[in-house]
């Protein structure tokens, strides 16, 4: 039994320990934190090895500790695995890994019961810090099961080299997708870029207000109920020099999605074929949040509507590293906000507590 439990120990979930902990919470006594991964690093540790930190977008520091002199050339997934290693040690965070967290329910006496591989565990409040890489989005298509060559997910892509001599098809317009198809283009026979919407470009400097505007539009269907949009959704593709290059050299021409696979490969109802031996979608990722079904915070729109990181109905979850504070820099706000409301829940629950006590100790009138 402890007062929070935080499920994750991504970025998100690692700055809400760090809260909790600045807070005057002890580590297994007045908190717990419960990661599924086999190792510190959060999502980090299952990018690709191409992806090296020199590559990596705005990977924003830890609160209360910079990470200081990576190797741009070595692989995000070794750079950030061994700061968030470091990290857990530093501020002794006491991460128990791996357990696999379940369900939450309701307990008794207001509190929520957590269940885990390694057991159940009551708790006053919960922060949720579990990400989307544990949940890939893949569309379905007429003919997907007849396909003769190879699919995969940005979840598992392995990095361009098992790809050398072949023909793919990447869908998705993100920045996974641009960056696995300039990847591919130099080894493969050859590459088609196909994508729902013409993808959006995005020149000059992205600065603060545009990065609020951003924000408060996933912020906007976050309160409202939706599924969240990445940030990064609403922001459009940084034209960088090698983008440019793509660009130049065709790489990057984009073909609207097709209408069905076949086993050879993707066609259109206009009669257009292209002959593939791979697909690969990076087609994002959905937020991993099933494990709280059992509570029905889900709205009609199928999100969770949340303010600021609480869930409107239940004020005892916060989600962190969901919506707008997906970013890394914002998932470390949203465990500084979240662990502040529950301090004031927290703190709310023991006054009740304590009035009820004197209550009961004082003489009956009579």
């Amino acid at each position: 039994m402890v007062d929070v439990v935080v499920v994750g120990a991504g970025q998100a979930g690692l700055s809400g320990a760090y809260h909790l902990r600045r807070a005057g919470m002890e580590p297994d006594r007045d908190f717990v934190v419960l990661d599924h991964a086999p190792r510190p690093g959060g999502a980090w540790q299952f990018r690709w090895p191409s992806l090296t930190y020199g590559k990596v977008h705005g990977m924003h520091a830890l609160p209360g500790m910079e990470l200081t002199g990576a190797d741009d050339s070595r692989p995000s997934s070794e750079v950030i695995g061994e700061y968030f290693d470091t990290y857990e040690r530093a501020f002794d965070l006491r991460v128990h890994r791996p357990v696999e967290v379940s369900a939450v329910r309701e307990g008794d006496g207001g509190r929520l019961l957590v269940e885990t591989s390694e057991g159940t565990c009551a708790t006053r409040a919960l922060i949720n810090a579990t990400g989307t890489w544990d949940r890939p989005f893949r569309p379905r298509y007429p003919g997907q099961e007849s396909f003769r060559g190879r699919q995969l997910h940005t979840a598992n892509y392995p990095g361009p080299a098992e790809f050398a001599g072949q023909r793919v098809v990447v869908v998705g317009g993100g920045a996974s997708g641009t960056q696995h198809l300039m990847e591919i283009a130099e080894v493969a026979a050859g590459t088609y870029w196909l994508t729902r919407r013409p993808p959006v470009f995005r020149e000059g400097p992205f600065g603060a207000d545009q990065g609020r505007a951003a924000v408060a539009m996933v912020e906007d269907r976050v309160r409202r109920g939706l599924p969240p949009q990445s940030v990064v959704s609403v922001t459009g593709l940084p034209l960088t020099d090698a983008i440019r290059r793509a660009r130049e050299e065709g790489v990057l021409d984009r073909l609207p999605m097709f209408d069905r696979i076949t086993p050879t490969g993707v066609a259109w109802d206009d009669g257009r074929t292209v002959e593939a031996d791979v697909i690969l979608w990076a087609t994002g990722f959905r937020a991993a949040i099933d494990h709280l079904a059992p509570l029905k915070l889900r709205e009609p729109g199928g999100g969770i509507r949340v303010e600021g990181t609480q869930a409107v109905r239940d004020e005892r979850i916060h989600l962190v590293g969901y919506g707008p504070s997906a970013s890394t820099i914002g998932a470390n706000r949203a465990g500084r906000a979240a662990v502040r409301a529950i301090t004031r829940l927290l703190d709310k629950a023991g006054a009740e507590t304590e009035t009820r006590t004197d209550e009961e100790l004082m003489p009956a009138v009579v």
